[in-house]
């Protein structure tokens, strides 16, 4: 497995749409995952231990989130033929485990991890209320390490930023995990 990093954020760069399969087995766009103030897309993955590193951060921080008016959303892009243990029957299991609060999509043909851009999970894409790229980042400062009470939360702060102003002026600090599993 590969380890990229994600680029920079582009402020310019609006929220493309999708119709993508929740693992309730209810078609989804975005439309139906935006938040009033903002909306978070989350790149992740069953297998990769980076997502796994920061996962229940990750959790917990859509919760905060969603009851700041900042709508969240997974996608799983990886090709599930080469990688089993991202199925989408390994998916429900993984977001039953971990306690998903938001729904986790999967990208079968792989159009919209490429229409966003995304190129590691976990890539997250913090959008304003207008579904413009606020925040490209890493979740916290802890990275694939365990949090320290001292741990500065970027994506959660840059958000909240976010849904009070529609900016972030947070530092972004790529998020780095594995490469997506394209398909031949």
């Amino acid at each position: 497995m590969a380890l990229l990093q994600t680029p920079a954020a582009d402020p310019q760069f609006a929220a493309p749409d999708f119709s993508l399969k929740n693992i309730d087995g209810k078609m989804m766009s975005l439309k139906d995952v935006r938040g009033e103030k903002g909306t978070l897309i989350m790149f992740i993955c069953n297998h990769c231990p980076y997502v796994k590193a920061v996962i229940e951060r990750l959790v917990n921080d859509a919760v905060v989130l969603n009851a700041a008016g900042i709508g969240c959303a997974a996608i799983m892009p990886n090709d599930t033929d080469a990688y089993p243990a991202d199925s989408f029957e390994n998916m429900k299991k993984f977001a039953r485990e971990h306690h998903f609060s938001f729904p986790y999509l999967i990208d079968e043909t792989q159009a919209v991890a490429k229409a966003y851009g995304a190129v590691c999970t976990p890539d997250l894409f913090g959008f304003n209320a207008e579904g413009l790229l606020q925040y490209r980042g890493r979740v916290d400062s802890a990275g694939p390490k365990e949090a320290a009470p001292d741990t500065e939360r970027e994506l959660l702060n840059a958000m909240l930023q976010v849904a009070e102003t529609g900016y972030s002026q947070i530092k972004q600090i790529p998020s780095m995990g594995c490469s997506i599993k394209w398909k031949s």
